[in-house]
C-alpha cells in the first residue's frame, strides 16, 4: 500500500527533458534563457505586464514590500490565517505586521480589513501597505477590498502564493493589486523546486526589484554597489522545470479541481464536517485552483477532532495535516496588534488539510474518505 502524500510534486518525463535541456545548455546558475522565457509566460498567466523570477515566495515578498515603503516607523497589515512566510518579510523591513482576523473560507476579512486600517491611521500609524492571503489556493473577496483601500490610498499586496492558477470573477490571482507573489515551493500546484515570482504592471516596481535582488549591483565594468541588495535571483535549472511544469498545467488544475469534488460528493452525507470554501454564498469551487482541500470539522455533529482525524490517516500511511496557527497566536508574534473575531482561531482548532496532490488517483482519494467517514461516524 503506497504513502498518499498531502500534496507532492506531479513531475514527468516533460520535466526531465526541459531539465535537461537547462544542463546542457551550460546555464546552470541564476539566470539564463528559462528563466527569461518563465518571466515571460507566468506574467501572460496571471494577466500583469511584468514578472520577476526569485528564490522563493518570501523573497518576493520582502522586495515587494520594501518598494512599496514598508520599514521602521510602519505598519502592514497581515492576514492572520497564514503561513509565517506572510508575515516574517514584514519583519525583515523593520516594519510592524498587524494582523486582522478571517471570515468562515479562511480568507481575510474585507470590513475587519478596512476598520484596522481605520483605527490604525486615526492613531497616528503610517500604514504603507495591506496584505491579502488567497488562502490554500482561493483568491480573497477583492470586490469589498480593492475599492476601499483605493479610497484610503493604501495599495494592496497579493500574497498569492497558494494561489496560482486560480481567479476571482475572471480576474487572474495576482492581478488585483500592486504587486502580487507567487510561490513554486516543492508542495505548490506547480514547482520549481524551490522558487517563487513576484509579478506587477508597474514596470518601475519590478525593475528596482530585480536590481536588488541581484546584490544591488551597479551598471559598471567592476564590482559595484552602492546600497544593501539580495542573492534573491532563480537559477535557470529550476525555471526550466517550472516551465514544464507550466506546459502541464491546466490538467493538473483539472486533476486538483477533480479531487475537490470527489471529497464534496464523498463526504455530503455526513453531519459535522464542511469543506471549506466550497460553501461560500455566491462563489463554488470553479475559479479555485483547490491546492489544497480543508475540512472544518464541527463538534455539533462530531465528536472527533483534527488530532484524532490525522492520527487515523497517519496509520493507513496517509499524509494531513492541521491548518495554518493563526499569526496573532503565534510565539514570535505574540505582542503584535491584532484584530480578531476569533474564526481564525476557530478553523485552526477544527481544520484538517486533505491529500490533494494532482498525481493522487481515484483509489487514494477513495482511501482517504473510507479512514475519514470512519473516523466521523466513530465519534457520533
Amino acid at each position: 500500500m503506497s504513502h498518499v502524500h498531502l500534496s507532492k510534486a506531479d513531475t514527468t518525463e516533460v520535466e526531465e527533458q526541459y531539465v535537461l535541456d537547462a544542463l546542457r545548455s551550460g546555464w546552470v546558475a541564476p539566470l539564463g534563457p528559462h528563466v527569461d522565457a518563465f518571466e515571460h509566460e507566468v506574467a501572460e498567466r496571471a494577466g500583469v505586464a511584468h514578472a520577476l523570477a526569485l528564490s522563493s515566495g518570501t523573497a518576493a515578498l520582502h522586495l515587494a514590500l520594501l518598494e512599496l515603503g514598508a520599514g521602521p516607523g510602519t505598519a502592514v497589515v497581515v492576514p492572520s490565517m497564514t503561513f509565517v512566510a506572510s508575515a516574517m518579510p514584514v519583519v525583515y523591513t523593520g516594519a510592524e505586521p498587524v494582523f486582522v482576523d478571517s471570515r468562515l473560507d479562511g480568507n481575510v476579512d474585507p470590513e475587519l480589513l478596512l476598520h484596522a486600517i481605520d483605527t490604525l491611521l486615526a492613531g497616528g500609524t503610517r500604514v504603507v501597505a495591506a496584505m491579502s492571503v488567497d488562502l490554500f489556493g482561493r483568491c480573497a473577496e477583492y470586490d469589498e477590498i480593492v475599492p476601499g483601500l483605493a479610497d484610503r490610498g493604501i495599495p494592496l499586496l497579493d500574497d498569492a502564493a497558494e494561489a496560482f492558477g486560480a481567479a476571482y470573477r475572471g480576474r487572474p490571482a495576482g492581478s488585483q493589486g500592486a504587486a502580487a507573489v507567487f510561490s513554486f515551493n516543492g508542495n505548490k500546484i506547480l514547482t520549481t523546486s524551490g522558487g517563487g515570482m513576484l509579478v506587477s504592471d508597474n514596470g518601475q516596481l519590478i525593475d528596482r526589484a530585480r536590481y536588488l535582488s541581484t546584490q544591488a549591483r551597479q551598471p559598471a565594468d567592476h564590482y559595484e554597489h552602492t546600497e544593501v541588495g539580495f542573492n534573491y535571483r532563480l537559477s535557470n535549472v529550476l525555471a526550466a522545470l517550472g516551465r514544464a511544469q507550466l506546459s502541464r498545467f491546466d490538467a493538473m488544475l483539472s486533476r486538483r479541481r477533480a479531487i475537490r469534488a470527489r471529497y464534496v460528493e464523498s463526504l455530503a452525507d455526513l453531519d459535522g464536517v464542511r469543506v471549506i470554501g466550497h460553501d461560500s454564498p455566491g462563489r463554488g469551487d470553479d475559479e479555485d485552483n483547490c491546492w489544497l482541500t480543508c475540512i472544518e470539522l464541527d463538534p455539533a455533529g462530531t465528536a472527533t477532532s483534527p488530532e484524532r482525524v490525522i492520527a487515523d490517516l497517519a496509520r493507513e500511511d496517509i499524509e494531513a495535516r492541521r491548518l495554518w496557527k493563526p499569526m496573532h497566536l503565534q510565539p514570535v508574534f505574540g505582542a503584535s496588534r491584532t484584530f480578531s473575531t476569533g474564526i481564525a482561531s476557530r478553523l485552526f482548532a477544527r481544520g484538517v488539510a486533505l491529500p490533494s496532490g494532482s498525481a493522487l488517483t481515484d483509489d487514494d482519494i477513495d482511501r482517504v474518505v473510507k479512514v475519514l467517514r470512519g473516523a466521523l461516524v466513530a465519534a457520533r
